[in-house]
């Protein structure tokens, strides 16, 4: 998606936005997407809340594998963070948090974080507006889509909307961003089209539903719809800002912290009887090229370590506050970032766009644990190489679709992401559907290194299976196996004689889980 079409739709889609403790509130409305998502809300009262970690984290230093350690001092010694300060999570003696996370680190061991290793997507970008696109859209990496995954609210048409919303069915609005960046006026298709309530004439239209009459033109169609665009922003305005009224938090959040402020607005709408089912914050700060840690005083200090501090210190706050105010059961929440960073650090005591990088999923639904295994870190690396991915980005949204809203597989392969993914088990009940690891599985390869053939030994569970080769960037080069295969041992050559030397990365997909493995071209 161009970034002009963008900011003229996400501002056209949404409603006129206002400030709640300062921040502002942008709503939006009904759109096929969202209203599937709400009707499937409206039955079991769940809420989902986004934090998007803008600039690109690195998982590496966030979610730290212990059992790389050696291969990680190799490649990023001067940022990596030592390894009698790494936060021991209960139940792994593979994984780590960064010392920073103590808030994170408890709910992890209280059972209320699921952690799912290097999640990314094949052939990725490393643009930040483009991957942001992506992970928006829940497109392909060469895909380019006019409609977000949350609710596709930025459709060309919209079905029915703005017409007949809000009403005694749908009151509130279907999706709500704190914080959100897109401009606070409503811009047209070419230019800001924002109309203010500034004359009894209007205001007495807001209480009737009604509008001057418009010319039978393109332009006098748009006029009109900007009209009913503006009569939802008042209305929703009321019913959010009752909302805010009605249940003060409990907890104690941090002060000086930005995603503290905006997960308290979002604990204090939901508590206060907001029927809305997806919250949208933010956090930026995390395109750390430099000065990542401090070169003094430890790497446990510096830029990253504030900002997980912040992350970590603000969702332990918003899920005390939901736990108080008795919403917890019905709220989960994660967080994301566009791309992760590059394997090897640079002179600057920082790291470079990246590809995998892991997500973190909370609340009192999940299924506590990690899914998946550490990321293979070769033990040389060059500049280029990156954290191989284990799992595709919408395997994540297909689990909140499918176990947490509830959506229905059928829709979800169709309209919502556009093709089929298996889901993870990260919520309770899908625990007994899919594994929390691929520790079962079997995926092998020798000789590593190779020069010119190598074979892959893998375990199929029965079912398709799919074995995949990736380059050190994450491109796709090929795809060995795709076909359903028996349970069982099986073996494929892999023929190298056209790879140049270095780094590669294969990956076994199986309906039991995935598992992923490094292999290096002489």
């Amino acid at each position: 998606m161009k970034r002009k079409e963008f900011l003229q739709k996400a501002a056209t889609a949404g409603i006129l936005p206002f400030f709640i403790n300062g921040f502002n509130v942008k709503m939006h409305g009904a759109t096929p997407m969202l209203q599937a998502i709400a009707e499937a809300a409206a039955k079991n009262g769940r809420v989902f809340v986004l934090i998007q970690l803008n600039g690109g984290n690195d998982g590496l230093n966030t979610i730290i594998p212990i059992d790389q350690y050696s291969n990680l001092s190799n490649a990023r010694s001067n940022i990596l963070i030592q390894q009698s300060k790494v936060l021991a999570l209960n139940g792994s003696s593979t994984t780590g948090m960064h010392p920073a996370m103590t808030g994170l680190n408890t709910m992890f061991n209280d059972g209320k974080v699921s952690i799912i290793q290097s999640v990314g997507y094949p052939n990725p970008n490393f643009s930040h507006f483009r991957a942001t696109d992506i992970w928006q859209t829940a497109s392909d990496s060469n895909q380019f889509l006019k409609s977000g995954w949350l609710g596709r609210y930025l459709e060309d048409v919209y079905t029915g909307f703005p017409t007949g919303y809000p009403n005694t069915k749908d009151p509130d609005p279907l999706a709500i961003s704190i914080g959100y960046t897109v401009s606070t006026a409503l811009l047209g298709p070419t230019t800001s089209t924002g109309i203010a309530i500034s004359n009894p004439t209007s205001f007495y239209q807001l209480v009737n539903g009604t509008t001057d009459p418009a010319p039978n033109t393109p332009a006098g169609h748009e006029l009109t719809y900007v009209r009913l665009v503006l009569q939802q922003t008042q209305q929703y305005n009321t019913v959010v800002k009752n909302a805010a009224l009605a249940a003060p938090n409990k907890a104690t959040y941090p002060t000086g912290n930005s995603l503290a402020d905006q997960l308290k607005i979002v604990a204090n709408l939901i508590a206060g009887g907001l029927k809305t089912p997806i919250y949208t914050v933010s956090l930026g700060g995390f395109d750390t090229h430099s000065s990542q840690v401090n070169t003094t005083g430890g790497t446990e200090t510096g830029e990253h370590a504030t900002l997980w501090k912040k992350v970590s210190e603000a969702i332990a706050a918003f899920q005390s506050d939901c736990e108080q105010l008795g919403i917890a059961n019905r709220v989960a929440g994660m967080t994301y970032s566009e791309f992760g960073r590059r394997i090897k650090s640079n002179a600057s005591y920082g790291t470079d766009h990246g590809a995998a990088a892991p997500v973190m999923v909370f609340g009192k639904n999940v299924n506590p644990g990690i899914i998946g295994t550490s990321p293979s870190i070769p033990s040389s690396v060059t500049d280029g190489d990156n954290v191989p991915m284990q799992y595709d980005y919408r395997q994540v949204y297909a689990s909140v679709l499918i176990d947490w809203f509830e959506a229905g597989k059928s829709k979800t392969d169709g309209s919502l992401l556009l093709k089929p993914f298996d889901t993870l088990a990260i919520f309770k009940q899908n625990l007994s559907a899919k594994q929390l690891n691929a520790q079962s599985l079997k995926l092998q390869n020798y000789p590593n290194p190779f020069k010119e053939f190598t074979t892959i030994e893998f375990t199929s569970p029965g079912g398709l299976i799919e074995l995949r080769l990736f380059d050190n960037q994450g491109r796709l080069l090929k795809t060995l196996v795709n076909a359903p295969l028996a349970k069982g041992n099986y073996t494929e050559i892999l023929d190298g004689n056209n790879l140049p030397a270095g780094n590669y990365y294969y990956q076994l997909i199986t309906p039991a889980g995935q598992i992923g493995r490094h292999l290096v071209k002489l």
